[in-house]
């Protein structure tokens, strides 16, 4: 759809999620510190729209997992990070649909239970986003076995620098072909 297929369409959809139930997990601890009802509905809604978006970023994990080229490495460590995932959204949702059955009429030591099962959800989206970033980084997960050929053709013909400009072995790299001689 759109020229994407499955695995960059759960690139494009996992940032956000992750970003909005990071800062409704700091709104509503803010809410608890200053008593302040706006930052509640402040949580409550960014907690919605982060559920709502993770919850599309796991499907489109789940797809794009049976459409990758991999190896039994990356299918152990996707399979972790979709677990991970799974255990991360259900928290979240958890909390979302529990508070909101509640009516917000929770005592103070269910309100606090919600907020340390948020705070657990946020140590698994940060455990969920390094295994991702393992996949991506570590194993190249996504990129298409020829891709990753030529790529890997690209790097070891090295990269020819300007008089005066540094070389350094970790930063080798060439220009796409056609690329103009001076454009950097």
């Amino acid at each position: 759809m759109l020229g994407y297929d499955a695995a960059r369409w759960h690139a494009v959809l996992n940032d956000l999620p992750a970003a909005l139930l990071f800062v409704a997990v700091l709104f509503d601890i803010a809410a608890a510190a200053t008593k302040r009802e706006s930052l509640m509905w402040a949580g409550i809604w960014t907690l919605w729209a982060g559920v709502i978006g993770g919850w599309a970023a796991v499907v489109a994990g789940k797809l794009a997992s049976s459409s990758i080229d991999h190896g039994e490495a990356i299918h152990e460590l996707m399979e972790k990070h979709e677990n991970m995932a799974l255990l991360t959204m259900g928290l979240f949702t958890v909390v979302l649909v529990w508070r909101l059955f509640r009516r917000f009429q929770m005592p103070a030591q269910e309100l606090a239970f919600t907020r340390v099962l948020s705070v657990v959800g946020l140590i698994g989206l940060v455990w969920t986003g390094i295994l991702g970033g393992r996949l991506v980084f570590e194993h190249a997960a996504g990129i298409p076995n020829q891709t990753l050929q030529a790529e890997l053709q690209n790097r070891a013909a090295g990269h020819a620098h300007e008089a005066g400009e540094a070389h350094d072995s970790a930063d080798a790299h060439t220009h796409p072909p056609g690329t103009p001689p001076h454009a950097h």
